[in-house]
């Protein structure tokens, strides 16, 4: 096999890493739910081996090149592997949240018409109870985990020949993610080679300075690898040979802390939701993270308080937080690099991670315009933000009508509402949708978490004809009425707070708080003072 400089090649992404002579240590916080008994130490020979060995099952499945194989099961890694396997077959895998209700799964599952649905059997007996039985929008239904009523089990699979694998042509259709569904329903994003592996996992995998693997690294991760960014994280990555990778399913402590207490890592990405629920542990066992001299979150914003809690908590001299901005869409747009040093108390007048840095070079430009006439405003000025990237999705399953109309020539509708400086610095306000009257609530929740620690998330919702509310959730539902008054007797006029638990916040696959979903359960009603045309 002729040694590649990239990784291009998304089925067969394990075998080229092998014939590279990859060492790196595979390490899961539980074993893969598709191979129980493979344990939680593998390497990437045996990775090869199994993808080989799942695009087997899915031929047995009567899986064919162009088939769609949607996948819906518990977070895992495996999502990655079992996309790899789908590909190899010259299939598109398309990777759905557990996290989604019933019917929502359901919408998506129709647009996706697959082949195969690859689930488990909790999932498919909870839908099934809801009165949403998945299975009926798929040809098949495996399940990876036993056996269920009008579904394949792993048995009826196994043994099946992988046949030669596939490689798509580069603009090619190779996989399919939804976006965060925190306005609606998710869209299906469909990515090809070019963009996912060419643009994003190939931007990764240069040794740049500070952000580039090291091959002395331990690089860990936890988010929803059913998110796309988890097959360029994979490929980007391994394709720079670190000592290991680490890869944790769960946000609960009970299972992420003894994965991190084993194998410290170097540099960590997680969703920042996560890292919310991390940041209470810091304090007893800090040197968990003593080693990660680059924290990454995407996903997401996340607060300074939980920035300056992991930075503080390393043993290295300068320890370095990146902070990407980007969509499902798109890939990364913009990122900054935030330090001890800048998130120093005495800098923040106003606290707020909102400042996104610059597009990245060569790769990404963006543009600010009024949201009504789509004429640039001038630097510094909130308008609609519209991007150009070579990594932009090629379209909508289902809802194509949808796609191009957030596509204006050759720029593309973010639906973030946000400002550029002139030298090119972006502010986010918020997303178009949520935006207030008057401003963003964004840089409110960002204040909020700042002055109240013991408010575990801070949700400032806008409403059509009245003050915003902001909802806070704390550990135990409760805040004092006074410590509210006084931590926001500067900032615009709002409601009295609704105050719940961390876990009565409902949130997407990401982490991400479902803003429509919580305005329903708080009996708020759909008007905003924003506009979800963009969305």
């Amino acid at each position: 096999m002729t040694p590649l400089s990239k990784p291009i090649h998304l089925g067969t992404l394990f075998d080229d890493l092998a014939a590279r002579g990859s060492a790196t240590a595979v390490r899961l916080s539980r074993p893969l739910d598709i191979a129980p008994g493979a344990g939680v130490e593998l390497d990437v020979p045996a990775v090869a081996d199994l993808v080989r060995r799942v695009s087997g099952w899915f031929a047995e499945a009567g899986v064919r090149p162009g088939d769609r194989v949607a996948v819906v099961k518990r977070n895992h890694w495996d999502y990655v592997l079992l996309s790899c396997a789908a590909a190899r077959l010259g299939a598109v895998p398309a990777s759905l949240s557990a996290h989604l209700a019933p019917d929502t799964l359901g919408i998506l599952l129709r647009r996706l018409d697959p082949a195969l649905l690859v689930t488990d059997t909790d999932l498919l007996a909870t839908a099934r109870a809801a009165g949403s039985d998945p299975s009926v929008h798929a040809a098949r239904t495996l399940v990876v985990d036993g056996t269920a009523e009008r579904a394949l089990s792993l048995d009826d699979v196994r043994g099946g020949t992988a046949p030669p694998a596939h490689r798509p042509h580069l603009d090619a259709p190779l996989a399919i993610m939804h976006t965060s569904g925190t306005t609606g329903v998710p869209k299906l994003a469909v990515h090809s080679t070019r963009t996912i592996l060419r643009r994003l996992a190939g931007f990764e995998s240069h040794r740049w300075p500070v952000l580039g693997s090291r091959r002395d690294d331990t690089v860990a991760s936890s988010m929803s690898y059913a998110h796309g960014r988890a097959l360029a994280w994979t490929a980007g990555v391994l394709w720079m040979f670190p000592e290991a990778i680490s890869l944790i399913t769960s946000p609960d402590w009970e299972e992420a802390g003894p994965a991190l207490r084993r194998h410290r890592p170097t540099t960590l990405e997680a969703q920042p939701s996560t890292l919310v629920r991390w940041q209470r542990h810091v304090d007893q066992e800090g040197d968990v993270f003593g080693r990660v001299r680059l924290f990454v979150s995407t996903f997401d914003a996340v607060h300074p308080s939980t920035v300056r809690t992991f930075l503080n908590a390393g043993r290295r001299r300068s320890p370095v937080w990146m902070q990407g901005w980007g969509q499902s869409e798109t890939g990364p747009l913009t990122f900054r690099f935030l330090t001890r040093r800048s998130l120093a108390r005495r800098q923040w007048v106003d606290p707020t991670t909102r400042d996104l840095g610059r597009p990245i070079p060569g790769r990404t430009r963006l543009r600010a315009v009024d949201p009504g006439t789509l004429r640039p405003v001038p630097a510094g000025t909130p308008g609609l933000l519209f991007c150009r990237t070579d990594a932009l999705c090629l379209g909508y399953v289902g809802e194509e009508g949808r796609w191009r109309s957030k596509l204006v020539g050759q720029w593309w509708a973010t639906g973030d509402i946000g400002s550029i400086d002139r030298t090119g610095a972006v502010r986010l306000v918020d997303r178009a949708v949520d935006a207030l009257a008057d401003g963003g609530c964004l840089e409110i929740e960002d204040v909020v978490d700042e002055r109240l620690p013991q408010v575990l998330e801070c949700v400032v919702l806008g409403v059509a004809d009245g003050p915003p509310v902001p909802v806070v959730a704390t550990v135990d539902g409760t805040l004092a009425p006074g410590v509210w008054k006084e931590a926001v007797l500067d900032l615009p006029t709002m409601a009295e707070p609704t105050v719940l638990t961390w876990d009565d916040l409902p949130r997407t696959g990401t982490g991400k708080v479902r803003r429509g979903v919580l305005r329903e359960n708080l009996g708020l009603g759909p008007d905003t003072p924003g506009k979800g045309r963009w969305t």
